[in-house]
């Protein structure tokens, strides 16, 4: 065993993942965690229960790993958007070829994979409990705060996975020259529970994100394994802030989801209503992510970004991917690697944050209108003429590993040949039935 000792502080989703393939490289491997251990709590505790969409990316890693069959009983494919609209119709949006879907997965699950897997290690140990408060990053002289008293770790590498609110990169601005970008939406989110059937089956059809966009705000439902499914209720804080009692939550409900209030059941919708404080969202951006050859931050706590694309886990074990090939690359020299990794993955970690902005507004009021399902019909058929020089943008980071800021940059030239292509069909459209109107006024003259 290698005598470099590494501590990673985060247990969360890329934490563990980046535990496990450090652990193969034979490194002494501490992983520390502010949370008691989530396989010994019952029910959600506060974790965060709002489902991942695993796409290329993430699948890869876990194919990696070892551990993508493992996770397989626990997932739920997703090959289209259902959309919702107030009168009650309904049409689907495909992600993108009728054989490709995402995967509906269980957050906590697929954490408890991921630990149980980083465990087996022997060379792997997982402290809970242990809350980060002061670091000298360029010594490696960690502390944290463990059952009121403290405690003194050591290490030769320490990776920041600990989230969009991470203490390393605090840190890491304290002392290196690094630029950060923080930026809330002024929405929020809720999440609510959706039971199975009393026949033991799915309320809804489970093969499709469904999706209630209403313009300033939106519903998104996914499947779990167990037939139940996960709502998650997307609104501006001020918004949240009318809806003062259980009445008008539920009168709310009924004028703009009357489909999904039956799912949720009134009375189940008014019980979770004391509980309603919804989580705020972030994006983050910042640069370099690592210090010499000492730190290096990844997932969430280099790159958070909004929800809407679906890419926060995916992007986050890329990362890890990634490292991991430069490691091989590099034969585990972290002075090569991880100024390397800095310089090559800023452009795609920026690139997707802003991909998932524009996603917002897609999926909340595009959808909606009928300029924005004619160029999705376009964009899909150019794709299925010309497969291997025209791919939609979702296609492009769901179901290739294409780097994020080729995948942004080849969408603005996409849609720029759309809009063209529009206004040319609408031009020629107009001038034919112009030119049938004066045939036929010319007629009538006759």
């Amino acid at each position: 065993m290698s005598d470099k000792h590494i501590v990673i502080v985060g247990a969360g989703l890329v934490g563990t993942l980046n535990a496990i393939l450090l652990a193969k490289r034979d490194f002494k491997v501490s992983v520390y965690e502010k949370r008691q251990d989530p396989r010994k709590q019952s029910g959600s505790c506060g974790r965060r229960t709002t489902n991942l969409a695993l796409s290329s990316r993430g699948m890869k890693a876990l194919r990696h790993v070892g551990l993508a069959e493992e996770i397989a009983p626990y997932q739920v494919p997703m090959f289209a958007r259902m959309v919702h609209e107030v009168g009650g119709r309904m049409h689907a949006l495909n992600y993108g070829r009728k054989e490709q879907f995402i995967l509906s997965t269980q957050r906590n699950k697929l954490n408890e994979i991921l630990l149980n897997a980083a465990e087996k290690f022997p060379n792997v140990t997982c402290f809970f409990g242990h809350k980060l408060i002061d670091c000298d990053l360029q010594t490696g002289n960690l502390k944290f705060l463990h059952n009121g008293g403290t405690v003194h770790v050591q290490a030769d590498v320490v990776f920041g996975n600990d989230g969009a609110h991470s203490t390393i990169r605090r840190q890491m601005m304290t002392c290196s020259l690094m630029d950060v970008m923080q930026s809330y939406v002024p929405y929020g989110y809720i999440e609510l529970p959706v039971a199975k059937t009393k026949h033991n089956e799915f309320a809804m059809d489970p093969h499709y994100l469904h999706l209630w966009p209403r313009d300033d705000f939106m519903m998104l439902c996914t499947a779990n394994w167990d037939k139940t499914f996960n709502i998650v209720l997307f609104m501006k804080f001020e918004t949240f802030a009318k809806l003062k009692t259980e009445k008008k939550a539920v009168d709310f409900f009924r004028t703009h989801f009357p489909d999904a209030l039956a799912l949720v059941g009134e009375e189940n919708l008014r019980a979770s209503f004391p509980t309603w404080n919804p989580y705020p969202m972030v994006t983050i951006k910042c640069s370099p992510y690592h210090i010499e050859d000492k730190v290096l931050i990844m997932g969430d706590a280099a790159h958070a970004m909004l929800p809407f694309l679906a890419q926060g886990v995916n992007s986050g074990f890329e990362d890890c991917m990634i490292l991991n090939d430069l490691l091989d690359l590099h034969r585990n020299d972290f002075a090569i690697a991880l100024p390397e990794y800095s310089r090559n993955r800023k452009l795609d970690a920026h690139a997707v944050c802003d991909l998932t902005l524009y996603n917002f507004l897609e999926m909340r009021q595009l959808v909606n209108t009928k300029t924005f399902r004619l160029k999705k019909r376009l964009d899909n058929l150019i794709h299925t003429l010309i497969p291997n020089h025209w791919v939609p943008l979702y296609s492009m980071v769901a179901f290739t590993e294409t780097r994020y800021h080729l995948c942004k940059k080849r969408k603005q030239q996409q849609n720029q040949i759309l809009n063209c292509i529009l206004v040319f069909g609408t031009v020629v459209f107009l001038l034919f039935v112009t030119s049938i109107l004066c045939v036929l006024f010319e007629h009538a003259l006759l």
